[in-house]
């Protein structure tokens, strides 16, 4: 029964893995700008589960809402299609869309929709949205409130020098941004801010990365051995982490995904011959490291840090990955390590099955990744 309970745990945790992939909810960007008393909003948003009515701000997959056949659907739909479909309900949709001018609601007015071409069906496509209002005179800063059910969104305040650069949830109201790019933000906001941000791209959004934790988990549940891996593994990370977002290293992420998931097969396997750490098994976790810091770099360079706060932000986002990190190998510890690591039969009754799990799980990924 214990042996079911942890197949099930496991398969029920990475089974959307490949469909996470696929439908994978990724957070609206909005470019926020002024020329004169013009204000303009440009916004990427994922048209699809907006159309279908899919709630963003609960759920991380399309697949997990009841609407997600009717989102595959409009997914097939030409770019024609679906602009003409969200023209006529924008007023509807948008209406959670809030901008204000030193308190003041600026109306916003649709300037244009376009969807972009259907290519890959298995990965969401971005639809832009450009919205612009006027300004009342002397205007020094401006208010953006992001509507309920509308997911996560990345603002940025472009075209002028220190510009704002923040991540709201549905409903949020983001800080004051001050139109002369000085965006007002300290070093201790910009670090506290990044935090969740790190934290949310473990759990819930880190499959792949907390399938390998869960590897280093399984060799061993005791404390010693998994403190070396894991600190191997987060040096390793965080160097690659800085580099990346720094724009110093670039890999593409055709190249990389599929070698996060041979990392997470690797150390599966590796846990179903090995009974303890061999002293070089902290020098791989290091090399597999660097390799998932160059994942996280990848989600960065999707919505960039605020350039004069830059270091705060970067910290604070490793911060969060180390506590998403953190909290993965307690629960696994709360559920497993705690009762039965002692037991004789543990290694060969749950880690070994475990493992198998994960190994399968990370080799199907490297297939998905490189051949599909």
């Amino acid at each position: 029964m214990l042996l079911l309970a942890l197949t099930v745990l496991l398969a029920g945790l990475v089974a959307p893995g490949g469909a996470a992939r696929a439908h994978e909810v990724q957070p609206a960007i909005a470019d926020l700008s002024t020329e004169g008393n013009t204000v303009h909003l440009d916004l990427r948003v994922n048209a699809e589960a907006m159309l279908a009515g899919i709630d963003l701000d609960g759920v991380e997959d399309t697949n997990q809402s009841a609407a997600s056949n009717e989102y595959d659907a409009l997914r097939l739909l030409s770019p024609d299609e679906i602009e003409a479909r969200l023209m006529a309900v924008w007023d509807r949709l948008g209406q959670g869309i809030d901008l204000r001018a030193d308190g003041n609601t600026v109306a916003l007015g649709l300037d244009e929709i376009e969807a972009s071409e259907i290519g890959d069906t298995s990965v969401g496509r971005p639809t832009r949205v450009l919205l612009s209002g006027t300004l009342p005179a002397g205007t020094e800063s401006l208010t953006l409130t992001w509507g309920k059910g509308l997911g996560t969104l990345i603002l940025r305040h472009v075209g002028v020098e220190d510009g704002y650069t923040g991540y709201l949830n549905g409903g949020d109201i983001s800080p004051a941004i001050q139109l002369d790019g000085h965006a007002g933000q300290t070093g201790l906001s910009a670090f506290l801010e990044y935090i969740p941000v790190g934290f949310e791209h473990i759990l819930p959004l880190g499959l792949d990365h907390i399938l390998f934790v869960l590897g280093l988990f399984f060799l061993s549940p005791h404390i010693r051995p998994l403190l070396w891996q894991v600190s191997a593994f987060t040096l390793a990370h965080t160097v690659t982490l800085a580099l990346g977002a720094l724009g110093l290293v670039n890999v593409p992420a055709s190249i990389i995904e599929p070698l996060i998931a041979a990392s997470i097969t690797f150390i599966a396997v590796e846990n179903l011959f090995s009974t303890k750490l061999h002293r070089w098994r902290p020098l791989v976790v290091f090399c597999f490291g660097l390799l998932h810091g160059l994942g996280f770099a990848s989600v960065l360079e999707q919505f960039g840090l605020p350039q004069d706060q830059f270091i705060p932000a970067l910290l604070g986002f490793n911060l969060g990955v180390e506590f998403g990190q953190l909290t993965v190998i307690a629960l696994a510890f709360l559920a497993v390590g705690a009762w039965f690591r002692r037991e004789t039969w543990y290694r060969t009754a749950i880690a070994m099955p475990a493992s198998a799990i994960i190994g399968v799980i990370g080799a199907y990924w490297f297939v998905e990744r490189t051949f599909l």
